[in-house]
């Protein structure tokens, strides 16, 4: 194609380098900003203004940043869930379930203990705290694994038994929170009962200590896939698991562990929303909303590339337009679902980018091709 003189056209990259990936995904950012300009010029509302109280609530507002950070915990280990799994080409769609089974053990534990009744427990909190970790872990890597095992065992879909997983559990919190249930509020409203003081989860300048453990994870998990054993067999299944299969890798055993591991750590991301943030500190009634949020996860992961160091920025970026886009929403009136919104169109336009992931533009000045005058 030619343009003002140039023929323009695609080339496939030979490699992409960090910063070259960066600035890709920088600029599908500015685009998706300016596209979304157009929703609040047509309420009436300066763009930037808009983003400046967008930006300035999610990452410089004490209030708004602390829960800016709060979300990006969760979706973070939301994103870790859905990477693992992918690495071996299999798809994760079921943090959701994960995180709810995680939660309620979690609040198992603290039920066991006769947090319920007496608003304390009988064991000290540095032992309560871990067990609940533990417990939320153990939760979510059980259904995780089962997904896992249907898949390895009998080559269940692993979408459509994930998403059949997460009803399952959906229903399973509803029942344990509801009027009678077990882990009901004893005030009645359709939540569950409210963690003890005691159990409050330590916090560093505000927030949770879970980052630590977010962080933690993505050094871990770049360790796992880069330099072990495991790893290697985790990306040849994904790659080609025929090849793999002949190798002496076995699929099964594939299949159960990533969804153990993505199962455990969907868990944890329960236990963060549901007994580690503060001012919240139960299950509370729009638990849904949160189940809906881990779904953003499995965008962070493809964009990151799998990479869970990449995947930190994106849920960064995620958990702080949501908080900001939410408070925007509220100040200047706008329509519901305006968080939403903004989060959408920044996903279709960062994944749209990727296509410069693989191609670039090559722009070449075409020659000039005069008249040859042909001596007679």
């Amino acid at each position: 194609m030619t343009i003002a003189g140039y023929q323009v056209g695609l080339k496939q990259r030979a490699a992409l380098s960090g910063w070259q990936a960066a600035l890709i995904s920088l600029f599908a950012i500015l685009v998706a900003l300016v596209l979304f300009s157009l929703v609040f010029i047509l309420d009436g509302v300066n763009p930037l203004a808009a983003y400046r109280e967008i930006f300035s609530y999610a990452f410089v507002n004490q209030y708004g940043l602390v829960l800016s950070l709060s979300r990006f915990i969760f979706l973070l280990l939301s994103t870790y869930a859905f990477i693992i799994p992918a690495r071996a080409g299999l798809w994760n769609i079921g943090m959701t379930g994960q995180l709810y089974v995680g939660s309620l053990c979690a609040y198992g534990v603290v039920y066991a203990l006769g947090g319920k009744a007496s608003q304390s427990v009988y064991l000290p909190p540095l032992l309560v705290i871990p067990l609940m970790m533990l417990a939320a872990a153990i939760g979510g890597a059980l259904l995780g694994g089962l997904a896992g095992l249907l898949k390895g065992r009998f080559d269940v879909n692993e979408i459509v038994s994930t998403m059949l997983l997460n009803f399952i559990a959906f229903w399973l919190v509803s029942e344990m929170i509801k009027e009678g249930g077990i882990f009901m509020n004893p005030q009645g409203r359709s939540e569950s009962f409210a963690l003890p003081a005691s159990l409050h989860a330590p916090t560093i300048a505000g927030i949770p200590f879970t980052v630590l453990i977010a962080l933690a994870l993505a050094v871990v998990l770049k360790f796992l896939f880069d330099k072990t054993r495991i790893g290697y067999q985790i990306k040849a299944f994904g790659l080609n698991p025929a090849a793999a299969r002949y190798a002496g890798i076995s699929p099964p055993a594939i299949s159960v562990l990533v969804f153990v591991l993505g199962g455990a750590i969907a868990g944890l991301a329960g236990y963060h929303y549901f007994a580690a943030v503060p001012g919240v500190y139960k299950i509370a009634r729009n638990y849904s909303y949160f189940g809906d949020l881990a779904f953003y996860g499995i965008i962070a992961g493809l964009i990151s590339l799998g990479d869970p160091l990449a995947a930190i920025p994106v849920s960064l970026l995620f958990g702080g337009m949501s908080n900001g886009g939410r408070w925007v929403q509220g100040k200047l009136h706008m329509g519901f679902g305006l968080d939403y919104a903004l989060l959408g169109l920044l996903m279709i336009t960062l994944v749209g980018f990727q296509f410069f992931y693989r191609y670039q533009i090559t722009w070449q000045k075409e020659e000039a091709h005069g008249d040859v005058a042909i001596p007679g």
